[in-house]
């Protein structure tokens, strides 16, 4: 019926690759072997409602709540079953202190690649220029 599916499940970091972005935010697609496609896409900011409300500008509470997250990511695919995954995500990847560490090293190595990116591409701009 309603439980999960018999499986191994993987998660998989993406993070913003948006120039000048420091969102602190991981999404994790969840997968499954054998299965075609993403079966959730779970949002998840680290920092405090604070950070988001002052990066948003706003402090509507509701997108505070939706960017800091654990959050099933609206707009992206998810199985009937996603709601149950969020709450294993929850409980056994993010609920482990090592694990959520380990993503933000992945973010800060991630957005360092993306930013040397745009400074290269700024060097070479002013180079075309001269």
């Amino acid at each position: 019926g309603d439980g999960l599916p018999a499986g191994e499940y993987a998660l998989c970091e993406m993070f913003c690759d948006e120039r000048g972005c420091d969102c602190r935010r991981v999404f994790l697609c969840v997968v499954c072997q054998g299965r075609p496609g993403m079966e959730a896409v779970i949002a998840y900011g680290w920092e405090d409602a604070a950070f988001y409300a002052e990066w948003l500008h706003d402090g509507d509470p509701e997108m505070v709540a939706e960017l800091q997250g654990p959050v099933l990511n609206m707009g992206s695919p998810a199985a009937p079953w996603a709601p149950i995954l969020l709450e294993l995500v929850k409980r056994f990847a993010l609920g482990d202190a090592a694990y959520v560490e380990r993503i933000k090293r992945h973010y800060l190595m991630f957005r360092d690649k993306v930013e040397r990116r745009r400074s290269r591409r700024r060097k070479q701009t002013k180079k075309r220029r001269r």
